[in-house]
């Protein structure tokens, strides 16, 4: 069986650290992305899915600690921080706002590959635990990919049911508009949200006990939408 490579997302504004973990990753059997600027980073976060994020502090357009801020609104990705500050208060900003790791300048690439590993395999572990998640009489299985509300089987469209693993995968959070046309459709249709209603509207008829109530998808006027807070085994 082909070995399916990990995608790591670099956040630097310095070329030549870009260069030099493009070839060291390379070697580790990564596929790398790579983000000059925040803005960038975060668009290519939101359309490509990395595995994980290599996410420096200093970036030209707006912080790292924002970055990680606005990605941690709608993503648990790892992120390692690698960033040339060593003062402690950095490094527990970095992980108040949703840092797994934090790596500092000047670094050893073998050093950087073994938190590389240990992040995604705390990822994965973590994540094989949480597959099968209940929100009330609703069921939702994103291992077999089956959604069940009272026991019964409901028939999703692959549109609806996108819509709904990425709810319940950031259940209790407000998921702007923008991030979730851009996961749904990417950044094309980054500012339509006419799509995005449309289908909202269709999987509340099919999951909503009461098509009256908002009972598990909540929307935040002008802002997005919230799936009610779930339990997972």
């Amino acid at each position: 069986m082909r070995k399916v490579s990990a995608k790591i997302l670099v956040v630097d504004d310095e070329i030549e650290i870009r260069r030099f973990l493009k070839i060291g990753l390379k070697t580790n059997d990564y596929i790398m992305l790579e983000a000059s600027n925040g803005q960038e980073g975060l668009g290519i976060a939101s359309t490509h899915r990395p595995d994980l994020i290599i996410l420096d502090l200093g970036l030209p357009d707006i912080s790292g600690f924002e970055v990680l801020e606005t990605l941690r609104g709608w993503s648990k990705v790892p992120v390692i921080v690698l960033s040339v500050r060593k003062e402690e208060q950095e490094k527990v900003e970095a992980f108040e706002l949703g840092a797994n790791d934090y790596v500092t300048k000047p670094f050893g690439m073998a050093e950087l590959v073994a938190r590389i590993k240990a992040q995604l395999r705390d990822h994965v572990l973590k994540h094989q635990e949480e597959t099968t998640f209940f929100i009330g009489d609703l069921e939702v299985d994103l291992i077999a990919r089956k959604v069940s509300l009272r026991g019964e089987r409901i028939k999703l469209t692959p549109k609806e049911y996108h819509l709904l693993s990425v709810l319940v995968q950031n259940a209790g959070k407000v998921i702007p508009h923008k991030q979730l046309v851009r996961e749904l459709w990417g950044n094309a249709y980054g500012e339509d949200n006419q799509y995005l209603r449309v289908y909202v509207r269709q999987l509340r008829r099919k999951i909503e006990k009461d098509r009256m109530l908002d009972q598990y998808i909540h929307t935040e006027p002008g802002i997005g939408y919230r799936l009610e807070h779930t339990s997972a085994i």
